[in-house]
């Protein structure tokens, strides 16, 4: 395993280049191109945009072939205008060209999530306000969709259902009564000290109840309209932080950072993101 390249990313970029290689191999560069042939190359991007992902790219090329030499010359998190280069690279033809679309679909998606957090992050610039991700994330991509979002600037919320108490509408119709809720926060707390509480409101008396309960450490404010969240950003809360969430876009960003509160999530960053366009301009010695 490579370093920086954790287990999980090792299995899906082995699952990506099976399904693209299959059991025939790249049949069409083996037919055109000399086994012996080298080539070098650069992947420039054809848009402006935030990196992320360049490390998993050019791993992807030296997995089919350490012969290949890569060098990265943007690092993720770094910005990209058009025509700029991301990596260069060295080594024989046949296996960059092989590499070429796999290790490309891993930079274009997590360079699209990265562009567009940082679009928000530019939103509620001089606000306090964080931009979270959530679990909306690419089945077996988490963890690269996640790190994607650092890259843009945000931050990222759970990573699973393992590391943060989330107790939804859900989970509080089967809690029964606020005195068994708080039972419940108080035995989280007592056998998991520093994880964090976090409670679903859906209106606004329910924001009231849950500032009275002990160990809560952020209250989610569900698709409140502007007006609610203003309200329950007045109320005295304390330590207690207040998240918005539910269908927050660019155009609604400013109005509702302005509320008062201090977190927003958007689930559309890792899935409804518009992959990056890059390209490989490849020369045969």
């Amino acid at each position: 395993m490579a370093a920086g390249i954790s287990k999980a990313t090792e299995e899906l970029i082995a699952l990506a280049l099976e399904e693209d290689l299959g059991e025939q191999g790249d049949i069409t560069s083996n037919a055109f191109i000399g086994a012996d042939s080298i080539a070098s190359g650069s992947i420039n991007s054809r848009e402006d945009c935030v990196v992320a992902g360049s490390e998993i790219c050019a791993h992807v090329f030296t997995r089919v072939d350490p012969a290949i030499v890569v060098e990265l010359v943007l690092a993720p998190g770094e910005n990209a205008r058009v025509g700029d280069t991301v990596m260069t690279l060295a080594g024989p033809a046949r296996s960059i060209l092989t590499a070429e679309r796999t290790a490309l679909n891993f930079l274009q998606r997590l360079s699209g999530i990265a562009t567009m957090t940082r679009n928000f992050v530019d939103g509620v610039a001089g606000t306090g306000v964080k931009i979270l991700d959530t679990r909306k994330t690419t089945p077996g991509w988490r963890q690269l969709e996640k790190a994607a979002v650092l890259n843009g600037g945000g931050h990222n919320h759970r990573m699973g259902l393992y590391d943060m108490v989330m107790v939804k509408d859900n989970h509080l119709i089967a809690a029964g009564s606020l005195e068994d809720t708080q039972r419940t926060i108080d035995a989280i707390k007592a056998s998991h000290p520093d994880v964090r509480i976090e409670i679903e409101a859906d209106h606004l008396e329910q924001v009231k109840q849950f500032l009275q309960l002990r160990g809560v450490d952020v209250i989610l404010l569900d698709n409140m309209n502007l007006d609610q969240m203003r309200q329950a950003a007045g109320m005295d809360r304390g330590n207690i932080l207040l998240e918005a969430s539910g269908n927050i876009s660019l155009a609604t960003l400013p109005d509702t950072a302005a509320t008062g509160i201090d977190l927003i999530s958007v689930g559309a960053l890792t899935h409804s993101f518009r992959s990056v366009d890059f390209g490989l301009d490849f020369h045969v010695s």
